[in-house]
């Protein structure tokens, strides 16, 4: 009996102890043949994931796509910025574009300036020549009345040698005469005083000059007084 009672108080305890303890380990841990309702939910839940939860919220995730930098409005932004001109730029340009229409203006007023200049030297000189023209004609006139006995005398010789210098001089500044006989008529050059017939000239040739003419350059100071052969 004492035996009984040893082992009763041996094992008693012990026993007791195992047992709580499986208990409250069965209690923690549950079932395992049981699922588990609150982990498959909440695999459910991580797996699915909530449909508010998966909305980006544009403060903690990506920006949404409206929102999102698009590569042809960063071109179309850029272009915008680069049309842009600084007004200085504006105010060279514009400053560049008046000097230009200046120098221009200025240059056809000096080829204007020179050209009108240099006619009315021309008409200034025409005027000079054509006061000079009678006093050649006396020369001319004089020299040929001059008789042959008196031809090489000092005077004569006087005459002869003035009118010699006026004709360069005349030369030199670009008076030259027209030809005139033997020529065909111009109109342009000649002017026909009379009419002769000389069936040793052919038509409307000059026959005879009755006066000289002369040209300054390239234009007419007098025409050449003539007859012309019908």
């Amino acid at each position: 009996m004492e035996k009984d009672l040893k082992n009763d108080a041996g094992t008693g305890p012990a026993e007791d102890d195992k047992e709580r303890s499986d208990g409250v380990w069965q209690e923690m841990d549950g079932d395992p043949s049981e699922p588990d309702e609150a982990g498959e939910e909440k695999q459910d839940g991580e797996a699915g994931g909530c449909p508010e939860e998966a909305e980006a919220d544009p403060a903690d995730g990506e920006k949404p796509a409206e929102d999102a930098p698009d590569e042809n409005g960063k071109k179309e932004k850029k272009g915008f910025f680069s049309k842009k001109k600084d007004p200085r730029d504006t105010q060279i340009e514009e400053l560049t574009d008046r000097l230009k229409r200046t120098m221009a203006e200025f240059d056809n007023f000096r080829k204007r300036t020179d050209k009108e200049k240099s006619a009315m030297y021309e008409v200034g000189a025409r005027s000079v020549i054509e006061k000079i023209l009678p006093v050649v004609d006396n020369f001319e006139r004089g020299l040929s009345t001059i008789p042959e006995e008196a031809k090489g005398t000092p005077f004569a010789d006087g005459v002869e040698k003035i009118y010699k210098q006026l004709m360069k001089t005349l030369d030199d500044l670009g008076v030259k005469p027209i030809e005139a006989v033997g020529q065909q008529f111009d109109p342009n050059f000649h002017n026909a005083v009379m009419h002769v017939d000389d069936e040793n000239l052919g038509e409307n040739v000059v026959a005879a000059e009755l006066q000289k003419g002369y040209m300054y350059r390239d234009s007419v100071v007098r025409h050449s007084m003539v007859q012309v052969a019908n």
